[in-house]
Parts: C-alpha cells; sequence; structure tokens
C-alpha cells in the first residue's frame, strides 16, 4: 500500500494477509460477473454490534442468490477475530473497527451459468471505523438528488439483496460529487425517496422521524431496523414509515442518513434545500440514543462472555 492509504488486514479463505496482495483468481466470479454478497459490521467498545442481524441478512441475500455460504455462523465468527486480531497487531490501532465479509460463488470456466461455479469463496477485511469530523457532526452533509439514473427496481436486481454489483449506487454517487455532493438521494422509476449510495436515509417533520418504506426499495438497514424498533421509542420519538418525494422536501426540518459504521448522520442540504443541525434537533437526541443502544448492547455481550 501506499503511504497515503492506511494498512487494511485482510483473510482470504482463512489466509491472513495484506489488503493489497493478490488473493484471488481472475476466475472468480465476483470479479468478473458481481456475483457475490457482503455484510459490513462494526465494533464499539471492541464488541461487534448486531452480530447476528447482520448474519441472517447474509444468509437471506445468499438464499435470494442460490448461494452458499463458505463457512457455519460459528467458525465465520472464529475468522473474523483471526482477522481483527491480526489486524490490531499489525497497525497497532486500538479504537473501533470496520469489518467487511464478502462471499463470492467462487470459479470456475468462464459463463454465467451458476453451476459452472466451484465453491464460495470469503474475503474479510478490517480497518479503522470511520468516524465524522467535527464539523460533519455539527453542521452535516451536503446530499443531491440523482437525476441522470433511478434506483434499480425490486423486480429487477432487488436492492433488499446486499449484493457486490454496485454500479447502479456508484454511478448515482459520481453524479452528485460532480456538483460537489457529499452524498446522493436515489429515488425509484416512480419518482419516490429511497435512499443514499451506501446509506438509508430518514427525516423528521413535525418531531417525527419519517422513513421511506421498504417497498420503495431500499436495504433493509441493520441501523434503521434498530431506528424503528428501540431507538426511537427510548427517546420518545414517533416514528412513521411513509413514501417521500422531492416536492416533500420543504416540509421536512431535519434530514440524516444512518448506516452501520456511521450510525446517524445529519444532513445540512439536499441541493438548495437546507435542515436543521446541531445539538437540540430530533436528529442529535436520536443519535445520542443511538449511541446508549449500541453501549448497552456491547455491555451486555461483555457480560455474556465474561459469565
Amino acid at each position: 500500500m501506499s503511504m497515503s492509504t492506511p494498512f487494511i488486514q485482510a483473510n482470504t479463505n482463512g489466509r491472513l494477509h495484506r489488503a493489497d496482495e493478490p488473493s484471488i483468481a481472475p476466475l472468480n466470479r465476483g470479479f468478473l460477473y458481481g456475483d457475490a454478497i457482503y455484510e459490513v459490521w462494526r465494533t464499539y467498545d471492541g464488541v461487534i454490534f448486531e452480530w447476528d442481524a447482520h448474519w441472517t441478512r447474509l444468509e437471506k441475500s445468499a438464499m435470494a442468490l442460490f448461494m452458499g455460504l463458505p463457512l457455519e455462523k460459528a467458525a465465520m465468527l472464529v475468522e473474523i477475530k483471526r482477522t481483527t486480531a491480526a489486524f490490531r497487531a499489525a497497525s497497532g490501532f486500538v479504537g473501533e473497527l470496520y469489518i467487511r465479509l464478502q462471499v463470492t460463488r467462487g470459479g470456475g470456466a468462464i459463463g454465467l451459468d451458476i453451476a459452472l461455479a466451484d465453491r464460495p469463496d470469503f474475503v474479510l477485511l478490517v480497518q479503522p471505523c470511520p468516524l465524522l469530523s467535527p464539523a460533519q457532526e455539527e453542521n452535516g452533509i451536503i446530499l443531491s438528488l440523482a437525476r441522470d439514473l433511478r434506483r434499480n427496481h425490486p423486480s429487477t436486481l432487488n436492492p433488499v439483496w446486499k449484493t457486490g454489483n454496485y454500479l447502479n449506487n456508484l454511478l448515482c454517487l459520481r453524479e452528485a460529487r460532480a456538483r460537489g455532493a457529499d452524498e446522493v438521494v436515489i429515488t425509484n422509476l416512480a419518482g419516490e425517496i429511497t435512499e443514499a449510495a451506501v446509506s438509508n436515509i430518514g427525516f423528521v417533520r413535525g418531531g417525527r422521524l419519517i422513513l421511506p418504506p421498504l417497498e420503495a426499495g431500499i436495504l433493509a438497514g441493520i441501523t434503521r431496523r434498530a431506528l424503528i424498533d428501540r431507538v426511537a421509542p427510548a427517546a420518545a420519538v414517533e416514528v412513521s414509515e411513509e413514501t417521500v418525494r422531492p416536492e416533500d422536501l420543504a416540509g421536512m426540518q431535519e434530514c440524516f442518513l444512518c448506516a452501520t459504521t456511521k450510525d446517524l448522520v445529519p444532513v445540512g442540504a439536499i441541493d438548495d434545500r437546507k435542515f436543521a443541525t446541531g445539538r437540540e434537533t430530533v436528529t442529535r437526541k436520536l443519535k445520542r440514543a443511538f449511541a446508549e443502544y449500541a453501549a448497552a448492547q456491547a455491555r451486555a455481550k461483555q457480560a455474556e462472555l465474561a459469565a
């Protein structure tokens, strides 16, 4: 890796190595066709957050793609712990971690037929968990609505499957970045707001949390689910899943993104529409409640392991 690129620990099918070293064959179907699924975890207080929920979603993605998993759940957790330990030993990093597991259908002869695949492969990647800057915490990030492309329809390639095919997201994000935005807001074929490139999106209107529904064509986010089931009720914030269109943005007071690695990310604006940010917002209240929820989850897991 170059001096500007931070060290990333990899584990390919059980072999620990630097992530900049070759590890899969050119015939790997994840490389050739995007024939892959993945999940990302992060740690809080050194404990993997929502391990079970992410693994369940990985299994659902595998089933949807008629793909086998290379290891059972317990065995994969062993590999993750080996990889995180190797990362800490090599880097000296003691903070919170980002853990990515990618599973491909494997290699084999060139061709789209899944029967050509030999066996599923996995690659683990571990690096520091990305953090928001103080300015982003206070002022939020800037989004822009994609205009050239729409979210792929669930009847084509369902966004609920967490696959290795991210061209739709990538090209939408490219458009937003070309306009100077940090992230993109993608609409579906019906003109409804779905999500950002790698995060779910939420809004606050009249003190209530408004989330686009899964039916709009979005990933079933683990952080989004925790907000609905645990965090918002604990913070006494009412939640509603509603269709949101670009013309509805004028009536929203706040906006945020939510994702595993960053929990809640305040949004300062979507194009010319500005939103409230800062300490007194509902978004900040939910962000504090989420931190409390994650810390409680970590303490419970630590107590379970110590028993």
